[in-house]
């Protein structure tokens, strides 16, 4: 398990991205961190080691990674894994057959999947609810309740989640669960759910955290010590590690993750506004927007709104015309990178959620899903707006 250096969290944000948890290589004075590409250590006598066993147990790359993010997240504890996924169902298999979960019921598509699919079947039960709602968590615990897992904001249709009330639920609802944050669209430039009173932030290092579309991985950061004990041994139990290349991608992403957001977050502001005013989309679903519902609550919660926007077109025909016609927002799975990408979530990404269900939280077959890259916001907008001319007319 990987601590954090306490003398890092004397310095701001941007210099801890760029910073934390890294020293220059004492061989060669490297000022980036290696790529430790090895998958055993050479201990000097038998019973003897540096620190450094076996590379699914410990890595130097991955240690480096890991403290720079939870540090990122004022978190005390990070334990990287394989990928976002990876991430969640360790965070997950921290409970027991029998055990009561409580899920945001808008998440992504790939998180419903792992728990109704697989971990429902070895027996962990799961309740779905609106986390625009504090109210809806309080009803929902159980006295087999152990975790509360949200995303704040949700993917795709953008609902907040008032952290500090929630937290307050779970406490006085059963003061041993669990209240885990998937805090990848805000990232911590944005959002630090720790600071609101989560005990478990996750992670997809995937998206905005490595930000260049070359690597996938996941994190998990908590400052409850028995909670990090736990999943760093599901780290090495289980295996699902990330390699040190990965690890090292993404610690190059971080770097630069506080500019990257800044501009993911003026362009999308940029974007949604124009979206707002143009006559062939039917709705926008954006919390810098004034009239989002919680936009009160973007504002009080958050630093930023980001660059992940939705809107309705009103038909799977006129969502297609759209996806199919832009050149520069590229027709792709995932987000958070610095090119703009495009997708449909009832084709893509929430293909594997119930129909029902995704009909009842809004997420139609119209549903067009858009992460904001950081290119040109006038050739993004123009880009957009050749793409919305290929819907009209389209029913």
């Amino acid at each position: 398990m990987t601590r954090i250096f306490e003398r890092d969290l004397q310095y701001g944000l941007d210099t801890r991205a760029i910073h934390a948890g890294q020293e220059p290589d004492e061989t060669t004075g490297a000022i980036m961190t290696p790529i430790y590409q090895t998958s055993t250590y050479v201990q000097p006598a038998l019973g003897q080691h540096k620190g450094f066993e076996y590379a699914r147990t410990r890595n130097p790359t991955r240690d480096a990674l890991e403290r720079n993010v939870a540090t990122l997240e004022s978190a005390k504890h990070g334990i990287a894994f394989a990928s976002g996924l990876a991430a969640t169902e360790a965070v997950l298999k921290l409970l027991t057959a029998g055990d009561h979960v409580i899920c945001g019921e808008n998440v992504y598509g790939g998180t419903h999947r792992l728990m109704t699919q697989v971990l429902g079947r070895l027996g962990l039960n799961f309740s779905f609810v609106d986390v625009r709602d504090p109210a809806c968590i309080a009803k929902a615990i159980t006295p087999a309740t152990k975790m509360v897992f949200i995303e704040t904001p949700t993917n795709p249709m953008m609902h907040l989640a008032d952290l500090r009330a929630i937290a307050e639920h779970t406490r006085a609802g059963n003061g041993e669960a669990f209240f885990v944050v998937d805090n990848t669209f805000a990232t911590p430039v944005f959002q630090r759910p720790l600071d609101c009173g989560a005990d478990l932030v996750v992670h997809s290092t995937t998206k905005y955290l490595n930000g260049h579309s070359d690597m996938v991985g996941g994190i998990v950061v908590t400052s409850n010590d028995e909670a990090a004990d736990q999943l760093a041994f599901l780290q090495n139990a289980a295996g699902a590690v990330p390699g040190p290349l990965d690890c090292w991608l993404a610690l190059r992403g971080i770097k630069t993750l506080p500019l990257r957001m800044r501009q993911h977050d003026a362009s999308g502001r940029r974007i949604a506004d124009w979206l707002v005013g143009h006559s062939e989309v039917r709705q926008v679903y954006y919390p810098g927007l004034p009239d989002h519902p919680q936009h009160e609550l973007a504002c009080r919660q958050m630093e930023g709104f980001g660059g992940m926007i939705s809107f309705e077109m009103g038909s799977l025909e006129r969502a297609k015309a759209v996806c199919e016609r832009t050149r520069l927002f590229a027709l792709a799975e995932s987000l958070g990178g610095v090119e703009s990408l495009i997708g449909h979530p009832a084709i893509m990404t929430h293909a594997s959620v119930p129909e029902g269900l995704r009909q009842s939280m809004g997420l139609s077959f119209g549903l067009v899903r858009i992460s904001v890259g950081i290119e040109d916001p006038d050739d993004l907008v123009a880009d957009l707006e050749q793409a919305l001319e290929a819907a009209r007319g389209v029913d």
